[in-house]
């Protein structure tokens, strides 16, 4: 058992330098999924409005929003990540990508 432990906190300490990036995929992955439900309802909030208005908050979402969570979620999830100790780290971010690959295939985003 103390094998296994200390390969996965080796495994899981590579992934430590990469935190930044990981993140960043974790968030735009999900971001991914998730845009496509988030323009739905704005298309559905903003039906019958005037087409400058739907026009400015299709840019304001897209363009703005979604950098913005870039930007700041990121940072963040990075932040929270490397409080997870190193044997649990590999397991962490394996199981994530895993769940968004998942959630990908079931709502046909792939």
């Amino acid at each position: 058992m103390d094998t296994l432990i200390s390969l996965l906190a080796q495994a899981g300490h590579t992934f430590k330098p990469w935190l930044g990036e990981i993140s960043l995929t974790i968030v735009a992955c999900s971001l991914i999924i998730f845009g496509s439900d988030i323009n739905h309802f704005l298309r559905r909030l903003l039906s019958g409005k005037n087409i400058f208005i739907r026009t400015s908050a299709f840019i304001l979402v897209n363009s703005f929003g979604y950098g913005l969570l870039l930007i700041k979620v990121s940072p963040w999830l990075t932040q929270q990540l490397s409080t997870i100790p190193s044997q649990w780290m590999f397991i962490s971010v394996i199981t994530t990508f895993i769940v968004i690959g998942l959630w990908a295939q079931k709502t046909r985003h792939y």
